[in-house]
């Protein structure tokens, strides 16, 4: 315990305070203080009256103030009663001492402290008063306006004040005691808004003109605000430019370009018709052609030609889907027959189940084996009728493809299959009559236009032989017009 002798010592050397609250905390039994949160600086007499009267005791002077009427800051112990009398009874529910969890803290406020310079120093304003105002900060602000400078402060102390929230690029300083100060990030006017409220005071006089309270608010200034749209411009083009590749990679790719129709590439065309891995480009550009309208009387026949060519892959993909048929069957049919298989194996797995539980075998099992082989009968036998109902529906959409004559047997299907082929066959020798027919048309619609090409020739010469003959009969005639003048 701690007597009343120890704290008249304490007066005297207040920095053993911390370990002597330490031993009367454990005086106090189940309540546990920490002293850590007592170590506190002996410089602010506030502050360590606080902590003085959070304990219950009276203030202790410190050095250089007058103590206590009676230099003692407790009335003393009582040893009857086994503790300090003068201290305010504790209440364990008080939160913060560990048997209540402390309340959620509220606002955090900050406590701006002394700043010291080489050619200056800023004291804070009292935290009592409001903080300083501000005007709404401008986009892209970097300038801060400085008011309240001392009058003899120069542009170095001031760059040495401000250096310490970041880059100076620019300081504009006026002779009415305030400047401009313009940093290099934006981020750096929050810190220099920090300094607002702080009284300067150059080195250690006390002229009026060596001290002053700052005045730190947000300046509009044209080159930060330019930089500001240049940037904003600069994120537009770039959320332009994503939105265009995010657009262009979303977008369906575009059809090859069509080329123009010439005798040339006709004739590359009319090669590519007759390939079939080339095919379906060709006949894109063959259609584009016919609807542009480049079909006309010379060259009419070269189209035809390419029309033939594309009607002849007619036979070609009936013969690819009928291969295709044929495949999609032999896979059904090799489908049905892997099912059938594993129908006959789930047949033999319920028959070995079956079998265990007959009175023979199923008396020998356990009790836990009879339930699993149970439970496992039961399985196999759904699993089997599962697979036996997509048999079944197999077998009935085969039925329902056949014919109603449920008798049919391999010949007459075989007369069906020669009397398809015939078709076939039929159908194809007609298309090639059909194609020789047309073949011949247009040999005879070419030499018709030769025909007409040439009586147009024809007509031109024999208007061109009458024209010379009409002009040598017109000169004959003046000529002979000319004579009979010349007698007379």
């Amino acid at each position: 315990m701690v007597d009343a002798a120890e704290f008249e010592s304490i007066a005297q050397c207040p920095q053993e305070l911390p370990q002597m609250m330490a031993a009367a905390a454990d005086g106090l039994g189940s309540i546990a203080l920490d002293t850590t949160q007592l170590n506190m600086s002996v410089t602010d007499p506030t502050a360590w009256a606080t902590a003085m009267n959070n304990l219950g005791m009276v203030p202790v002077g410190l050095p250089g103030q007058q103590l206590v009427s009676d230099s003692i800051c407790v009335p003393g112990f009582d040893p009857g009663l086994n503790m300090m009398t003068g201290i305010t009874p504790i209440n364990p529910m008080i939160p913060g001492l560990g048997l209540v969890p402390p309340p959620p803290p509220t606002e955090v406020t900050v406590v701006k402290e002394i700043i010291h310079c080489k050619s200056c120093t800023l004291f804070p304003q009292n935290p009592n008063l409001p903080p300083p105002s501000t005007r709404e900060r401008p986009p892209g602000c970097k300038t801060v306006f400085v008011g309240g400078l001392p009058e003899n402060a120069t542009e170095e102390i001031i760059r040495e004040v401000f250096e310490q929230c970041g880059d100076i690029t620019a300081i504009r300083k006026s002779k009415k005691n305030f400047c401009h100060i313009r940093f290099a990030e934006e981020f750096m006017v929050d810190k220099a808004i920090y300094l607002s409220g702080y009284r300067m005071r150059l080195g250690s006089s006390t002229d009026k003109k060596d001290s002053g309270r700052l005045h730190v608010d947000f300046a509009q200034a044209r080159d930060d605000f330019y930089e500001w749209e240049c940037k904003q411009r600069m994120r537009a083009r770039e959320e332009r430019h994503r939105r265009k590749l995010e657009e262009d990679r979303l977008r369906p790719p575009s059809p090859p370009a069509i080329m123009h129709y010439s005798e040339h590439e006709a004739a590359l065309l009319a090669e590519k018709l007759k390939d079939d891995s080339k095919f379906s480009e060709a006949i894109t550009v063959l259609l584009s052609w016919i609807e542009r309208g480049e079909v006309n009387r010379r060259s009419a026949n070269q189209f035809y030609s390419m029309v033939q060519s594309a009607n002849s892959h007619v036979r070609r993909l009936m013969n690819e889907k009928a291969t295709h048929e044929q495949e999609m069957e032999e896979a059904k049919e090799n489908f049905k027959n892997a099912l059938t298989g594993i129908l006959t194996q789930f047949e033999q797995i319920v028959a070995v189940f079956n079998a265990s539980t007959r009175q023979k075998a199923w008396d020998h099992f356990s009790k836990a084996q009879r339930k699993n082989i149970d439970i496992w009968r039961k399985h196999s036998e759904e699993l089997r009728n599962a697979q036996s109902e997509q048999l079944m529906g197999i077998r009935r959409e085969e039925e329902m493809e056949m014919s109603d004559d449920e008798n049919c047997d391999s010949p007459t299907k075989k007369m069906r299959v020669d009397e398809s082929a015939l078709a076939a066959q039929a159908y194809a020798l007609k298309e090639e009559n059909d194609s020789l027919r047309w073949q011949l048309d247009a040999y005879r619609n070419e030499v018709e236009l030769l025909k007409q090409e040439k009586e147009q020739l024809f007509r031109t010469e024999e208007n061109l032989t009458k024209d010379q003959q009409l002009q040598f009969l017109q000169q004959t005639m003046q000529g002979m017009q000319q004579v009979p003048t010349t007698w007379h």
